[in-house]
């Protein structure tokens, strides 16, 4: 009998698992070179600890103070919390605080802000940088053109880890489609690295596009619906 409150929640879990590894397989990827990222914002705590329970440790929160909620109510499970919201600036001491990642810096006066806020105790926070690749007006994100300069500001502050880069691209229901701006983004991404920075994440793919973004690199996928069901409303 399954310990979770959502009887259905350990086999949406094992299928997203499946499908990452069908797509490392099936794209050349080493096996297990692809991790995931339970989205569970908008989810309650019970919800956590039961995907817990089942093997799972990194969570993406959007909503901060839904986010440090659960995570209060959590403390007793070792636990990666990932905000990956936009960033305000009236916010990122709390982030700073709370976080073990943040995906969405696309500006460097939020970078410092969190390298400066960070807890002297706690080890470098891990940061991704926000490209907006599909170059839309009503997204947030670094423009490719000024991606580089950033990076390299971004790698250079005491209490950051810069990783790697993330993208949101505009939904897509073919598949090529699909790849197109995840390869775009994976172009910027080696290119940083053969500029010497030490990147290693590409935080791109979510439920209706995980092959795709496998496909062209991603190294780790934010997964929410696929595993927990359809959203709930923010409370």
């Amino acid at each position: 009998m399954s310990s979770t409150p959502d009887p259905g929640l350990d086999e949406r879990l094992a299928r997203v698992l499946d499908r990452i590894r069908s797509a490392e397989l099936r794209y050349g990827r080493t096996g297990g070179s692809v991790g995931l990222l339970a989205v569970s914002k908008t989810q309650p705590a019970a919800a956590v600890r039961a995907l817990a329970a089942l093997g799972q440790s990194a969570f993406g929160e959007n909503y901060l103070q839904e986010a440090l909620d659960k995570r209060s109510e959590l403390a007793d499970l070792p636990l990666a919390w990932h905000f990956i919201g936009p960033v305000q600036s009236n916010k990122t001491r709390r982030l700073a605080e709370a976080f073990d990642w943040v995906h969405a810096v696309d500006r460097l006066k939020i970078a410092e802000r969190l390298s400066a806020q960070r807890p002297a105790p706690l080890p470098p926070l891990s940061v991704c940088i926000e490209v907006n690749v599909d170059g839309e007006a009503s997204k947030s994100g670094v423009t490719p053109a000024a991606l580089p300069e950033l990076a390299h500001a971004v790698a250079a502050l005491p209490n950051l880890r810069l990783r790697g880069l993330m993208a949101i691209p505009a939904p897509a229901a073919d598949f090529d489609a699909q790849r197109r701006p995840h390869a775009r983004l994976r172009q910027a991404f080696e290119a940083l690295q053969h500029e010497g920075l030490a990147l290693d994440t590409l935080s791109i793919g979510m439920s209706d596009d995980l092959e795709a973004a496998i496909a062209e690199g991603a190294t780790l996928v934010r997964i929410g619906t696929a595993i927990f069901g359809p959203r709930r409303a923010p409370a």
